[in-house]
């Protein structure tokens, strides 16, 4: 099943997926949010239901550096929460803290031409979020595979 990240955005929103394993995150595209909430999560919900095979979807959730909330985190929590109300399959935040940095650097290493890159950063650090989720959830996997084995070796 794929995995859908979503940088939102004040005024466009990343979209990144996964390959279908599960494993792998690239971008997809940016849309622009429209004119409010229920706007953007309109043009969310009809791009999802585009994709095929969509598992879950994976949202960004912007906190300080030192982890406490700011009032970006809460109108993000407010867009989870009708996203999650619109789609049939689960909606989870992860920490993207940096997550655009990180998509500028790497961007920048190909792209040299910032224009361009300040059109692909949004959808770029989606699939950093994404990709730090899908990562996470992988160690997640391999240490209840590893006490698994060991509680069958007792």
């Amino acid at each position: 099943m794929r995995v859908v990240g979503i940088d939102l955005g004040e005024r466009r929103i990343g979209v990144a997926v996964s390959d279908a394993s599960g494993t792998l995150a690239r971008p997809l595209k940016t849309i622009e949010r429209g004119a409010s909430d229920a706007d953007a999560i309109e043009r969310l919900q009809a791009m999802i239901a585009d994709l095929d095979e969509v598992g879950s979807v994976v949202v960004g959730l912007p906190t300080r550096l030192d982890g406490s909330s700011s009032p970006q985190t809460v109108r993000i929590n407010a867009m989870v929460t009708l996203l999650s109300n619109r789609l049939k399959v689960p909606v989870v935040t992860q920490d993207e803290r940096l997550s655009s940095r990180e998509a500028e650097e790497r961007l920048s290493v190909r792209e040299k031409d910032w224009r361009k890159r300040k059109a692909k950063l949004d959808a770029a650090a989606a699939a950093v979020i994404l990709q730090d989720y899908l990562d996470s959830e992988g160690q997640r996997a391999e240490g209840r595979g590893q006490k698994e084995s060991e509680g069958n070796n007792e």
